[in-house]
């Protein structure tokens, strides 16, 4: 009951990435759509977004080979076309026309994260709206990067303070040696005030080696500002995506309870 009078209270809206083309993946279907346990990807974070009860039209940025995409969801959700994949706060950053009226809060979810839960869409909005905070980030701790929890290493690493506030993310190949052994990681599940989201999307600048808007920098500058950060440990398993056979196959084996897809 407590998300339906938020949702009245707040308007919250779902943003889901679905625009990447899957290289690595050794196929020419969008990555959205590899099977896992014989459902795509997408289709099982949809089935998590509409459970959640958050927002009944998500909005879904296609891109690569997009019809495709378009015919596996169908007409439910709001398309916006990322004609150029320039990084996840490009990507983002494409929504801007669209919601900027339309919503308080946006929160940024991906396709090709099939795990993701209807308790912890909820969790992080449930943690955004009470603590009154800018942003809230989902966050990840594991015991080690071993066995299947490997794809984790190359996360980027959570740093926070003595009194345990989240003071920035690193990337994994700009870390140290210590930040390294850093355990709690950063899965890039976001809810952001969206006033400040629109605000601050245009700061960001693509100076990496991809040449890419990463939405993860948004944390740099909210720190820059001295603005907390709010953050909900989430469950390891609902963070792993695919970016090759070799981690679909490990989302294939996990054995894991899913609600079941009517």
């Amino acid at each position: 009951a407590i998300i339906v009078s938020m949702q009245n209270k707040d308007k919250i809206r779902i943003v889901i990435l679905a625009a990447g083309k899957g290289t690595r993946m050794q196929s020419d279907l969008p990555k959205v759509l590899a099977q896992v346990k014989g459902t795509s990807m997408i289709k099982h974070l949809l089935h998590s977004v509409e459970k959640s009860g958050i927002d009944e039209h998500p909005v879904i940025i296609v891109g690569y080979k997009k019809e495709m995409v378009i015919d596996e969801c169908g007409d439910k959700y709001h398309y916006i076309d990322q004609e150029k994949l320039l990084g996840t706060g490009y990507a983002v950053m494409q929504t801007k026309n669209y919601l900027e009226n339309k919503a308080d809060h946006i929160i940024v979810l991906y396709g090709d994260q099939p795990y993701t839960s209807v308790q912890t869409i909820r969790n992080i909005v449930e943690k955004h709206i009470n603590s009154g905070k800018i942003i809230t980030m989902a966050t990840v701790r594991v015991p080690d990067f071993t066995d299947w929890r490997i794809c984790f290493n190359n996360f980027s690493r959570v740093v926070r303070d003595s009194a345990g506030k989240i003071i920035r993310t690193i990337e994994r190949k700009d870390a140290t040696e210590e930040e390294l052994k850093i355990k709690e990681v950063n899965p890039c599940y976001f809810c952001f005030e969206s006033k400040w989201l629109w605000e601050n999307l245009p700061k960001l600048k693509n100076e990496n080696a991809q040449n890419e808007y990463y939405l993860t920098d948004l944390i740099k500058i909210a720190n820059r500002e001295n603005i907390e950060i709010e953050s909900v440990e989430i469950d390891a398993h609902e963070a792993l995506g695919a970016n090759t056979k070799e981690e679909l196959e490990v989302l294939e084996n996990i054995v894991i309870k899913l609600d079941s897809i009517t």
